[in-house]
């Protein structure tokens, strides 16, 4: 994936990764990256705020879905 947008920031890596799941099977491409806060929040172990990233092209739909996915879970 070349350029990519935060199509929602979470709490944690395995939440990104479910989402990113219910995101791939649904055929959009996304990747989940910590962010610059949650780098620096625990010395160097993992944890802190994920942003769930996508293709510009796919962020609407992206959106979609994850905004249909809160409002049902």
């Amino acid at each position: 994936m070349d350029e990519l947008v935060v199509a929602k920031v979470v709490g944690s890596e395995p939440e990104a990764e479910l989402l990113c799941s219910l995101l791939r099977s649904a055929g959009i491409e996304c990747a989940g990256r910590q962010t610059n806060l949650g780098a620096g929040a625990a010395d160097g172990m993992p944890g802190g705020p994920y942003e769930l990233v996508v293709r510009p092209q796919d962020l609407d739909d992206a959106r979609e879905i994850l905004r249909e996915r809160s409002d049902t879970g």
